[in-house]
């Protein structure tokens, strides 16, 4: 019968209400809200960093902030189209420190990444995208554990649970840089390894 088939956006909807009462660590205790992932609910190319920032933390939407300005004008250079796109974190809850009237981002520890995985693992089963692309060393630890490093992985297509994946550099860190060369530098590479996860997904299977 017509309209009785759950569509991937439907699906992602329900995890997403899920996710928004979830208190699998401390961490919703102090965050405002659960960001949970967005975009194309059936993306060939799926981006995931670490965690809300501040101002995702108050929004209620993923990469909205500083880091998301970056990712948006990376994503431009390097030619993919964000709508096309489905971006999450690792994990979906802000975790912070005050400092004055600022609230500073902490890096959250591995029983906080693994209390998070089924949301994200829940999101990638329902997008199933051709191509995950990692963004820091929090998210690919959160897939192949303490051991990885972003140096060493970059830029290289490796395996995902049989899925082909792909790390970079969180965008955080061009603006962690130091110096307008710095960030440039960041910069480079952040697009550098965007650009070939476009044309690694438009050689795969139904790409473009």
């Amino acid at each position: 019968m017509a309209g009785t088939t759950t569509t991937s956006a439907e699906r992602l909807r329900v995890v997403a209400d899920e996710a928004g009462g979830c208190t699998r660590c401390d961490l919703h205790e102090r965050a405002t809200q659960t960001v949970f992932g967005e975009g194309a609910p059936d993306a060939a190319l799926f981006l995931i960093g670490e965690q809300p920032g501040d101002q995702e933390d108050r929004q209620g939407h993923p990469f909205v902030g500083p880091a998301g300005r970056v990712l948006d004008e990376a994503l431009e250079a390097a030619g993919v189209d964000r709508s096309n796109v489905y971006i999450t974190n690792a994990v979906k809850h802000f975790k912070w420190t005050a400092r004055g009237k600022r609230r500073i981002h902490e890096r959250p520890n591995r029983t906080e990444i693994v209390a998070c995985r089924p949301w994200f693992d829940a999101e990638l089963a329902i997008v199933s995208p051709r191509l995950v692309v990692v963004m820091g060393a929090t998210a690919g630890q959160a897939l192949w554990g303490p051991s990885f490093r972003v140096g060493a992985s970059r830029g290289t297509e490796r395996d995902f649970d049989g899925r082909a994946a792909l790390a970079t550099i969180h965008p955080s860190a061009v603006l962690r840089a130091g110096g307008d060369a710095g960030r440039r530098a960041q910069m480079d590479l952040l697009v550098e390894d965007l650009a070939l996860a476009g044309r690694l997904v438009a050689r795969m299977p139904g790409g473009a």
